[in-house]
């Protein structure tokens, strides 16, 4: 498979390495407004990955509408223009696959975090809590990740009427509070505090190759197919 690549950061360097592992073919590494106006990539039979920037993804993801090419998306940052893309793709046809984190790891952690909050909010007397805590070079906070781990939560909690990236002590919002240090890949932690005990969801990446093998293999799995996917509709071909 031709795989190109937007962005070539951290994450686009180790995307390309994973792609090599795999067999695939980097087609094209586009890392500017310029490589993309130059259009000496291929146009048919490949597929985009785009880990840019939260400023320009969603006119990547335009871009490669009106081109023709899928494209897996796993920037984040963007997704206020998410209706905006979505339409675009209905009126192009075009494919898209978008998660705010492709680790196998952390999609299980979106699944039990679902679960969990579901009991809790059944149980009095425990306060939920969101940690992220990420590497100093990323933009966005809260992490895309932590932002949908706070929607699941409030979905199952009526009692939890909105979240904050910060902790006000008020019952009703759901902290969700933001780190940056050094090189750190991504914690992300869930945590339900009462007097009596502490109960805590937490996932921790070691490196950077869990995102970027997801994303891969959401390329493979959107070969030929047309629409917006997740990583629900990647999982369910594992689970069922």
């Amino acid at each position: 498979m031709k795989i190109i690549i937007s962005g070539y950061g951290r994450m686009g360097k180790t995307v390309e390495q994973v792609c090599l592992q795999r067999g695939h073919e980097v087609a094209a590494i586009l890392d500017s407004p310029a490589d993309w106006d130059m259009k000496s990539f291929p146009l048919q039979d490949a597929v985009v990955i785009d880990f840019s920037m939260p400023g320009v993804a969603a006119e990547n993801i335009l871009r490669c509408f009106r081109l023709g090419l899928p494209v897996v998306c796993g920037t984040t940052g963007w997704y206020n223009l998410l209706d905006q893309v979505t339409k675009a793709r209905e009126k192009s046809d075009g494919t898209l696959f978008y998660a705010p984190n492709f680790s196998l790891g952390v999609n299980i952690l979106f699944h039990v975090n679902r679960m969990l909050a579901g009991i809790m909010a059944s149980v009095d007397g425990y306060r939920a809590i969101i940690s992220e805590t990420h590497h100093i070079h990323k933009l966005d906070a809260p992490s895309g990740t932590a932002l949908h781990l706070a929607r699941d939560i409030l979905h199952e909690n009526p009692k939890l009427k909105a979240w904050k990236n910060r902790d006000d002590g008020n019952p009703e919002v759901l902290p969700v509070l933001s780190f940056r240090e050094g090189e750190v890949p991504g914690i992300h932690e869930v945590v339900y505090d009462s007097p009596e005990d502490r109960l805590a969801l937490k996932h921790e990446a070691k490196n950077r190759t869990g995102f970027a093998l997801g994303a891969v293999l959401a390329a493979e799995f959107i070969q030929n197919k047309k629409g917006v996917f997740t990583m629900n509709d990647y999982l369910k071909t594992l689970w069922g």
